[in-house]
């Protein structure tokens, strides 16, 4: 099945598409919901055997569903080789990569629908896109085995993550973590497409092969597939899970794919080509049974907070 969450008639809904038409689901239903709850199939199923809606070309596709969390994982070698070049002006990818699948937590309050345009943040320059796939937690679990936390995944969803990398590299060393370098926006869609839709593509080793390609005004920037990456759903699931709980709704990125990212070409290239994005960019990512978000870039705000620090304290009191 796929879940979409649209915007039709000044109204926002929940529905099921099939044949590209929306069969809503009751109204006040969201995605979230129905996996708190443990009913999103049969939900499905009595939304596809009533009337269908409108087409999706119709509405406006929002992000399939509000994640309480995003954690976004580093799982592809080939990504980390380009952008640790780039970023960093390494010539190995570091040993620390390969210990464990490594993620960080951006921000589920940035989400941008599968045909939104999207602002170039404030202060930023030097823009960029990442294609990756993102899998949907179902149900609860904690110290979770990856045979385990297969289970636990209802689907997936196409994934930007969004990058300032002007932003990004300062923050970097600090070493806190990505902040206003990556939590203005995360496009999350078209559609939340169910762990069954893909099953048949499961490799011997556990990884989906599903093709992936990320275009920029219409031209290939790069193409890979998800069973490249270094690291199963499952075994970064277990990883993330461990001492912890994962949620319904949580999201979990692959990471970006293999030239699934500027900043990878910059690396390779010694040099800016392809340029960063500017307003009037068109970017379209597709990931082959799931679907394609294409999003405009516009201009964004031109005013910048940044208050600096003062340099010393006050002088303690005796």
């Amino acid at each position: 099945m796929r879940f979409a969450t649209y915007e039709h008639e000044g109204a926002e809904r929940a529905g099921v598409v099939r044949d590209g038409v929306i069969h809503p689901l009751p109204d006040g239903t969201t995605v979230l919901s129905l996996l708190e709850n443990g009913t999103l199939r049969e939900a499905g199923e009595r939304a596809l055997a009533a009337d269908g809606g409108p087409r999706v070309e119709d509405v406006r596709l929002l992000p399939p569903l509000k994640p309480p969390s995003i954690r976004d994982f580093v799982g592809f070698e080939a990504h980390i080789e380009g952008v640790s070049k780039a970023l960093d002006g390494l010539e190995h990818i570091p040993e620390e990569w390969y210990r464990a699948p490594n993620f960080y937590f951006t921000n589920p309050h940035a989400a941008y629908g599968a045909h939104d345009e999207v602002p170039v943040p404030a202060g930023c320059s030097v823009l960029d896109c990442e294609l990756e796939v993102a899998a949907v937690i179902g149900r609860p679990g904690r110290d979770l085995t990856p045979e385990q936390a297969g289970d636990h995944i209802v689907g997936y969803l196409v994934f930007n993550d969004w990058s300032a990398r002007d932003l990004q590299k300062p923050e970097k060393n600090l070493g806190l973590g990505f902040s206003k370098g990556k939590d203005f926006a995360n496009t999350l869609g078209p559609f939340l497409v169910t762990a069954d839709e893909v099953e048949d593509r499961r490799d011997p080793d556990g990884f989906l092969d599903l093709e992936m390609t990320v275009t920029v005004n219409g031209d290939l920037i790069g193409r890979d597939t998800l069973a490249n990456c270094s690291w199963t759903f499952a075994e970064m699931i277990a990883y993330a899970s461990r001492d912890t709980w994962v949620r319904p709704g949580d999201l979990l990125g692959s990471g970006t794919c293999g030239w699934g990212a500027l900043a990878e070409h910059w690396g390779r290239n010694g040099e800016r080509t392809p340029p960063p994005l500017t307003p009037g960019d068109v970017v379209t990512l597709t990931v082959e049974r799931l679907g394609s978000v294409s999003n405009r870039v516009v201009a964004g705000r031109q005013d910048v907070y940044l208050p600096r620090a003062r340099r010393r304290g006050r002088t303690p009191r005796p």
